[in-house]
């Protein structure tokens, strides 16, 4: 899949991609990492959904929200860089909004809402049909090529877009700012059901996170990598990458 793949813009210069059915192996099949990305396990994505080519920027929340909490505000283009300093709560007013505003808006012949991915559909986007660590290799020497990270970020977030894409077309996921999902933190992958659907547990207060951050190692970055938050947690290294779910499933591609 490439960005000739089906797909719409919004009203901030977002572009969302579609993502179609399929199945993968989440996790870590090659059994060298931690025990959070064990056990790994087959998982059925059967209902397509678009996805950010990109995170949610600055300019983005600041139209929604009328306020900008990040902390990378310096510079005539830090409007392009991702929002950060937001709680997982702060993300579900955000789309909440989003959602009051497009209700009925019709987009390739559907209506459908806004909402965080689940961490089976990040996984699934990041790898791109690849199993390796990332969809370029099992090495990180290609890393600066597609992301930023605490070895080339210069300590801060970056404008959204300037690194190389993953196969399928997405921006920016390895690296620069961690992506809430809608998952429930578990400590392993015992008792996940195989489905793109959530992970929740009510007796659980964290959320879960993906794709490391400006500052994290390249380790944090790789495809399977996970990583968890109070949902209350603002964090300048976390920030979000929008769904879009059509009420019909039966996109035509």
């Amino acid at each position: 899949m490439s960005t000739q793949r089906p797909f719409f813009e919004d009203d901030f210069g977002g572009k969302y991609l579609l993502v179609e059915p399929g199945s993968f192996v989440m996790g870590d099949a090659l059994g060298n990492g931690p025990k959070s990305e064990r056990p790994p396990h087959e998982v059925t994505i059967s209902d397509p959904f678009f996805f950010g080519e990109r995170p949610v920027t600055q300019a983005h929340w600041q139209s929604i929200m009328d306020e900008n909490p990040s902390k990378f505000t310096d510079g005539w283009a830090a409007g392009l860089r991702p929002v950060e300093m937001i709680s997982w709560l702060d993300a579900q007013s955000f789309i909440n909004r989003l959602n009051e505003r497009d209700g009925n808006s019709v987009r390739l012949g559907f209506t459908g809402e806004w909402r965080l991915p689940t961490e089976a559909e990040w996984e699934y986007a990041a790898r791109a049909g690849t199993s390796s660590r990332w969809p370029f290799g099992d090495r990180d020497s290609e890393l600066n090529d597609y992301g930023w990270h605490a070895g080339n970020s210069g300590a801060s977030t970056r404008e959204v877009g300037q690194k190389k894409a993953n196969p399928w077309g997405f921006l920016d996921l390895f690296g620069q700012t961690g992506e809430w999902c809608q998952d429930d933190h578990a400590a392993t992958y015992v008792g996940h059901s195989g489905s793109q659907q959530p992970h929740l547990d009510g007796e659980s207060h964290r959320k879960i996170h993906r794709g490391g951050s400006w500052f994290t190692e390249s380790d944090s970055t790789r495809s399977r990598a996970r990583a968890s938050a109070p949902a209350t947690q603002r964090s300048d290294g976390i920030g979000l990458r929008l769904v879009w779910a059509p009420r019909n499933a039966e996109v035509p591609t």
